[in-house]
C-alpha cells in the first residue's frame, strides 16, 4: 500500500511517499514493513494498531492472557496519556512483565499510572538510545485455555501495550459482536510517543537522503 503525503500536510514538512508491505509468511507470521523518505527534515513514527484476543471469543476479556515484555523500563504518562519524559524502572511496579504475567493480575492495583491510563496504555523501552536496529523479540503473549501464542518482533526501540481500557461496546465487529471493556489488546512497535518533544527519547527526525525503515512481525503458534 502506498500514500504520498504532500509538503505541510497536517503541518508536517516534506513530501513523503510512504509504502507499507503486509506479508503472510510460511512461518505463521504477519510481517509489516514500512518504507519512506522525505525531501525536507520532518518527523516520522509509523506503527500498527490491530486488536487481538487469542481466545477466539471476543466476548471474553484478555485478563487471563499471559504477557511477557523483555524491558526493564517504561515511559510514565501524564493525565492526558502523554509521556512525561521520564524513563522509569519497571521493577517493583505493575509494569514489570519481564517474567510471564497475567494481564489482569495487577491491572486494578492502586497505581497512579494505571489510574491515568484506566489500565495499561503505556510504552515499554526496548532500547533507550534507539541505536539497536536488529530485529528482536519485543513481546510474547499466550492464552492458557486455547494454547495460542503470539510473539512480536521489531527493530523499533519501543512497544506500546494497550489493554482495551476504552472499549465500551459502542463499536460492533464481525458477527455483530460488540467490543467491550478489555476484550482485546494492542502491541504497537514504534519509537516512543511524543519523541519530538522529549530530547532524551530516541530521535524521530528524518532528514533528506535517509531511508526510513521499520518492521513489525506478529508470529503465531501453539505452546
Amino acid at each position: 500500500m502506498e500514500y504520498t503525503s504532500q509538503d505541510m500536510e497536517e503541518g508536517f514538512p516534506g513530501e513523503m511517499n510512504v509504502m507499507v508491505k503486509y506479508c503472510l509468511t510460511d512461518h505463521n507470521e504477519l510481517k509489516i514493513e514500512y518504507f519512506t523518505a522525505t525531501d525536507k527534515p520532518t518527523v516520522v513514527n509509523l506503527t500498527h494498531h490491530s486488536f487481538f484476543n487469542l481466545t477466539g471469543n471476543l466476548t471474553e476479556t484478555i485478563n487471563n492472557h499471559v504477557l511477557q515484555i523483555p524491558a526493564e523500563f517504561y515511559t510514565p504518562v501524564d493525565e492526558g496519556l502523554i509521556p512525561t519524559g521520564e524513563i522509569a524502572p519497571v521493577a517493583g511496579t505493575p509494569f514489570d512483565f519481564r517474567k510471564p504475567t497475567r494481564i489482569g493480575a495487577r491491572v486494578n492495583d492502586y497505581n497512579e499510572q494505571l489510574i491515568s491510563g484506566k489500565g495499561y496504555d503505556h510504552n515499554w523501552v526496548l532500547d533507550a538510545e534507539g541505536e539497536d536496529k536488529d530485529i528482536r523479540l519485543a513481546a510474547r503473549v499466550t492464552e492458557p485455555d486455547s494454547g495460542r501464542l503470539m510473539e512480536v518482533f521489531t527493530n523499533e526501540p519501543g512497544i506500546q501495550f494497550y489493554g482495551g481500557n476504552f472499549l465500551n461496546g459502542k463499536d460492533i465487529g464481525k458477527n455483530n459482536i460488540a467490543y467491550n471493556h478489555r476484550t482485546a489488546f494492542c502491541l504497537e512497535t514504534q519509537h516512543f510517543p511524543d519523541s519530538p518533544n522529549k530530547s532524551n527519547f530516541p530521535e524521530t527526525r528524518l532528514n533528506p537522503g535517509v531511508e526510513y525503515y521499520s518492521i513489525c512481525i506478529y508470529k503465531f503458534g501453539i505452546v
